[in-house]
């Protein structure tokens, strides 16, 4: 029996050696030898295997300080928002890592924002040329193909450095595909059966380049991106029940984004420096979708600009190797300006918020300790205070002011050298979403949905505890428990207006959240199954809310009760070959609508792989993905109207189903 093997093992074996002795400052140090099993080509590929570590890509707010992912470069935080880590982490060769530090409850000198787990990407000193060229080809399971190429160069000299890279490719949207559609009522009689058949595809191109010299007696570094984006959905539902009849979606997305970033650094002395952030972005996205039938036709189109500018300024101060202060402050100017129309057979149909422009001006203050008592204990305090002017102008006008203080406790204790145990206790206030705005539609499923630029942001008292515990072996489990007591929760609530009831985002009041992870990264070495690892995290989640429709008790809408994730690897570097299979495990999304529910669920998503390196310069990799022909799921229970008051009026299913594609790709390096 494996499992009773593997915990006997793990109990037994001696440890591997990943670094030159894991430090005391609770800083384990993974030279490239540690991935050397693995042939990883970049960055992202030798964090997949950093035991004990999930890479969080940061969240996708306003301003600098609250959307941080959970890796750094170098010691410090890339200075972009919309070019992603992973992105970044791609461009950085395995060749060019000194090694990957795994900052385990913080350490002085060391910016956690807010995270119990960092990786620090530590680059070599001098910069050759290098370079990487790739590329990919999909095989639909509809006849449908993709390609996509992908060029990468980076150098530098005399202290100078630079890259650049360039993206083009055609990619499909996996949540399309070909299924029933079934229309009950309440009694369970059918009142309507369809076959659906939809496809979406899309076009990306991204460019992105960086320059890095010295500045000032510092260091200056300067980034931009070009990002564009073309999407088409197609949707024809054939209707063969009570009487034949076809209905038809064409939806088109256009997004063009640009960005501009940059940081300089300099030190003050050995135990004082300076941090310096500026970034500019900018974003256009224009959406037409039109729906017909027999029994009528529906426009909607959507015009949205937005623009950020975040300047940003930290001072660092280290008086010894355990204590450290950071003190700073951020400002950032938000710009959005939305257009929406609706229309139902060619009538203009008015929606709340439809033509919004929505300034918001936000300031944060921020002061910071981490404070290493002893090898066993570090405590990490931070106070940020948080003001924003929100401004909105044209069908809703309004002006508020806000400020929220939001102050930060983390313990760390380090019982044994094998295991930690971590306290966080923090108030987080979330951003308003300009998503919620502005006006949108599904017409394909027969929802519009109000835009209600009069939203305040959630807020949240988060406690947390978690305990990691290191194996001989190399074995590596955390279990983490954390609960949020929410105040103004998000959610969906009606708007009444003279041309009907539309549902919309709104604050519904008070909520809990309760959540249970667990990440484990378990090597068979020691079951003789050399080579195998086992990595994977899920989530728990249990919410409730008050339904300002039915005054009854719920889960908030759109959180999902179950999350997880696998990945099996074997690498075998005799044959400089490794294969292996990432499993995403299925999910379910429900939204509470004033008249109906609606529940989304995404079966699990599973890939097989295979890579192969006939040469040190040469990488080729084989996927199936999808290979379980796993489909998506969205029902919907509409009532006559508010659903305290009105009874079903129909239960509307339809299954889509998702065929597995073929995916290969040749990766080709090239320099130093």
């Amino acid at each position: 029996m494996i499992v009773p093997a593997l915990a006997s093992a793990l109990a037994l074996a001696a440890p591997p050696a990943p670094t030159a002795g894991a430090s005391a400052a609770g800083v384990i140090s993974y030279p490239p030898g540690f991935f050397a099993a693995a042939q990883p080509a970049n960055a992202e590929e030798m964090l997949l295997r950093l035991p004990g570590f999930n890479l969080d890509l940061g969240e996708d707010v306003r301003g600098f300080e609250g959307a941080a992912g959970n890796v750094l470069i170098d010691g410090q935080r890339p200075a972009t928002k919309t070019d992603s880590l992973e992105e970044i982490l791609r461009r950085i060769p395995a060749s060019q890592v000194a090694r990957i530090d795994l900052i385990r409850g913080g350490a002085p000198g060391v910016d956690m924002q807010g995270k119990a787990i960092l990786a620090n990407v530590v680059r070599k000193p001098g910069a050759g040329f290098r370079g990487l060229a790739a590329l990919s080809a999909r095989s639909v399971y509809d006849g449908r193909g993709n390609l996509s190429g992908r060029i990468e160069l980076s150098g530098g000299a005399n202290d100078r450095t630079w890259d650049a890279s360039a993206v083009v490719g055609s990619g499909v949207d996996d949540g399309a595909g070909e299924g029933p559609e079934v229309r009950l009522g309440p009694d369970g009689a059918s009142l309507r059966l369809s076959d659906v058949d939809s496809e979406g595809d899309t076009l990306q191109e991204i460019l992105t380049a960086s320059y890095s010299a010295p500045l000032l007696g510092g260091r200056a570094k300067v980034n931009g991106r070009l990002f564009n984006d073309n999407f088409k959905f197609d949707e024809s539902n054939t209707i063969t029940f009570p009487s034949p009849a076809f209905e038809t979606t064409i939806l088109h997305q256009d997004e063009f984004q640009t960005e501009l970033g940059g940081n300089f650094l300099r030190d003050f002395g050995p135990k004082t420096s300076l941090e310096l952030v500026a970034i500019r972005q900018d974003a256009q996205i224009d959406i037409t979708e039109d729906f017909a039938a027999a029994a009528g036709k529906a426009a909607f189109a959507l015009d949205r600009r937005t623009s950020e500018s975040i300047g940003r300024g930290v001072i660092k101060h280290r008086p010894s190797d355990r204590l450290s202060f950071e003190l700073g402050g951020e400002a950032a100017l938000n710009v959005l300006k939305s257009r929406t129309s609706y229309a139902e057979d060619d009538v203009p149909v008015d929606l709340p918020a439809a033509n919004v422009r929505v300034e918001e001006r936000r300031g944060e203050a921020f002061v910071k300790a981490t404070w290493r008592a002893n090898p066993k204990w570090t405590f990490e305090g931070g106070l940020r205070y948080e003001a924003s002017a929100i401004e909105s102008s044209g069908d809703v006008g309004l002006e508020k002011t806000l400020y929220y203080a939001k102050p930060r406790l983390a313990v760390t204790w380090a019982t044994t050298r094998s295991t930690q145990l971590r306290f966080r206790f923090e108030r987080v206030v979330d951003q308003l979403d300009f998503d919620d705005f502005v006006a949108d539609s599904s017409l394909n499923t027969g929802v519009v949905t109000a835009g209600n630029p009069d939203l305040v942001p959630e807020q949240a008292w988060v406690a947390e505890a978690a305990i990691e515990q290191r194996f001989p072996g190399g074995a590596v489990v955390v279990v983490t428990a954390r609960r949020s007591l929410i105040d103004d929760v998000i959610d969906r609530a009606p708007v009444f207006l003279p041309t009907g009831v539309f549902d919309a985002p709104s604050n519904i009041g008070d909520g809990t959240k309760d959540e249970l992870l667990l990440t484990a990264t378990l090597p068979f070495d020691p079951v003789g199954l050399r080579g195998v690892t086992l990595r994977g995290q899920a989530t728990w989640r249990h919410s409730e809310t008050t339904d300002p429709t039915t005054g009854e008790e719920r889960e908030i809408s759109g959180l999902r009760p179950v999350e997880w994730e696998a990945h099996l690897t074997h690498d075998l570097p005799a044959y400089r070959f490794n294969w292996g299979v990432d499993v995403f495990g299925g999910w379910r999304e429900t939204y509470y609508r004033f008249n109906e529910i609606s529940t989304d669920k995404l079966k699990t998503y599973v890939v097989p792989f295979a890579e192969w390196k006939p040469r040190r310069d040469i990488v080729l990799r084989a996927e199936i993905q999808n290979v379980t022909s796993r489909g998506f799921r969205h029902t919907r229970v509409v009532y006559d109207g508010p659903r305290d008051t009105s009874p079903v009026a129909f239960i509307n299913d339809r299954d889509i189903q998702v065929g597995p594609m073929y995916w290969f790709r040749i990766r080709k390096t090239f320099g130093s």
